[in-house]
């Protein structure tokens, strides 16, 4: 049997040298469009739609759903009260300042844990809540001995971690270790961050806690993904996304984008754990509740993710669907699609569509009929709608060998819609 028989076409042969502070095959989703979500410019969601994202959710399989801080509003509390009540299998958290006001008034609503919050650069210390490194650590001490006392788990996170000053960053990262929370965490708040410099800076926490390690990366400049991508490889166990990446600003990593790129690195730990074929379902409860269409191109399930349109990809993807597609379509319950009617268009890809008709209609046939759909898409593009109904003009008229006029009597596509 041949190497090309025997490799898992998902994985990529360079560069895949394991390293023993990897996570890629054991890491958990802290799910936070209902917290993240909650700040996407178009974003209101009412108490019944947050339970139906969060079933959603939950039926797909995330660990953690992440929700808006009980302090934020009268009703915020009551939302996390009600999704508390909800008995879901993944684990409830709120994300609150770090204040003992907001970490007592969060523990009232019944929620597994607290991620907790305070920004660290010198321009949050400035210009956002003017407390210095001490402050912050005092502080910290305080709420998090009151949440584990509660039973709870906790988070700690810096807030623009990048942009903060690395020796007091890891000075507060081991005081918080030593108290026993049960992760730190790690947020590009402004997306500054590179995949480099994500690997460095999880290396070196690495290194100096023994809790779990939260990433919270920010699309501003377009590498969430890679980022979140990059922590995991170099020790992260915990990774925020939210359904298509709604957030504030440009958002975070989405959830779809995200499983895309965790797939292609394990796809059986990924397959095992999620429930793939929900996602889609997940993706248009969301755009509809903020008012937006799933974009064209988006991770698995943009109309155009599993559609091939040159000819010589199509006639590769028909031998073969491992030739261009990394993600296997019918594992996420899509379908892949091979356009036709175009003028890059080829002619396995004619016959492969003559087949799925049930046309008798030879190689030499499909060919003839290539050139004519050629032709015509130099005018406009043929729906697949007129390109079966020239196919099965063509096969009727074989019947009494008047196929080849049909070909010759056609110069526009807007015949054959009239037909």
């Amino acid at each position: 049997m041949s190497s090309t028989a025997t490799r898992d076409p998902s994985r990529s042969s360079i560069g895949t040298a394991s390293s023993y502070l990897s996570n890629v095959s054991n890491f958990k989703i802290i799910e936070s469009t209902l917290r993240e979500g909650e700040q996407f410019a178009n974003a209101f969601f009412t108490t019944e739609k947050k339970i139906e994202i969060a079933k959603a959710l939950d039926e797909f399989g995330v660990e953690y759903l992440e929700l808006t801080s009980p302090a934020a509003s009268t009703q915020s509390y009551n939302d996390c009260k009600a999704i508390v009540g909800l008995g879901l299998k993944a684990k409830i958290l709120t994300h609150v300042r770090c204040h003992m006001d907001d970490a007592k008034l969060a523990v009232q609503t019944g929620v597994d844990g607290l991620d907790v919050v305070i920004g660290t650069s010198s321009y949050l210390r400035e210009f956002s809540h003017g407390k210095d490194m001490q402050y912050i650590i005092d502080t910290a001490t305080e709420v998090i001995n009151y949440v584990k006392g509660e039973g709870l788990e906790v988070r700690f996170s810096s807030e623009d971690s990048f942009r903060s000053d690395i020796v007091d960053l890891l000075n507060l990262y081991r005081a918080v270790d030593k108290l026993g929370v049960n992760r730190v965490g790690i947020a590009d708040t402004v997306g500054c961050a590179s995949p480099d410099q994500v690997a460095e800076l999880v290396r070196t926490l690495r290194a100096i806690v023994s809790c779990d390690i939260e990433c919270h990366f920010h699309n501003d400049t377009g590498c969430a993904i890679a980022n979140a991508y990059a922590a995991l490889q170099n020790g992260a166990t915990h990774v925020d996304t939210s359904v298509l990446g709604i957030g504030e600003r440009n958002g975070i990593p989405p959830l779809g984008g995200f499983i895309a790129r965790m797939y292609a690195a394990d796809k059986e730990y990924v397959k095992a754990k999620y429930n793939l074929g929900k996602l889609r379902d997940i993706e248009n409860i969301v755009a509809d509740a903020v008012g937006v269409s799933v974009p064209f191109n988006n991770y698995i399930t943009g109309y155009c993710a599993f559609t091939h349109k040159a000819g010589i990809h199509a006639k590769a993807i028909l031998n073969n669907p491992s030739t261009y597609e990394i993600l296997r379509p019918e594992d996420f319950g899509m379908t892949r699609y091979v356009a036709i009617g175009h003028r890059l268009t080829g002619w396995n890809a004619v016959k492969n569509r003559v087949e799925q008709l049930g046309l008798p209609l030879t190689d030499a046939d499909c060919k003839q009929i290539t050139n004519k759909i050629k032709n015509l898409a130099d005018i406009r593009p043929l729906s697949l709608d007129d390109v079966d109904k020239l196919l099965r003009k063509y096969g009727q008229a074989k019947e009494d060998n008047s196929h080849h006029a049909i070909l010759e009597n056609i110069d526009t596509p807007d015949q054959i819609t009239e037909w």
